[in-house]
């Protein structure tokens, strides 16, 4: 069986989560985009936290509480970037991130 109760199934999630959420936020075209790809290398790495945590740390509550800090990360980080997207499109009524070069201005 393919999907096995061990370590290396989980990294290997992790990866393909990381690796998709680096590609999204080179790829995309609009800020919710790369918003939503860094979503996925946070939950890349709460995966890693608690897959160590099951099966290499003796004490259980110590990557439950790293995952619980990395969600709370990515609640404050989705509230601050949506916040920005709101601002910047109110502005400039486009969210490409190659259009809105007059930021620095």
């Amino acid at each position: 069986m393919f999907f096995s109760n061990s370590l290396e199934t989980y990294l290997v999630i992790a990866v393909f989560l990381f690796v998709t959420g680096l590609y999204g936020m080179i790829q995309h075209r609009s800020f919710v985009g790369m918003l939503i790809s860094t979503e996925l290398v946070l939950n890349s790495a709460a995966l890693n936290f608690m897959a160590f945590n099951r099966f290499l740390s003796p004490d259980p509550a110590l990557g439950q509480i790293f995952t619980l800090f990395i969600m709370g990360i990515a609640a404050a980080e989705v509230a601050i970037a949506i916040s920005m997207v709101l601002a910047v499109y109110r502005k400039y009524r486009n969210d490409d991130p190659e259009y809105i070069h007059e930021l620095k201005h």
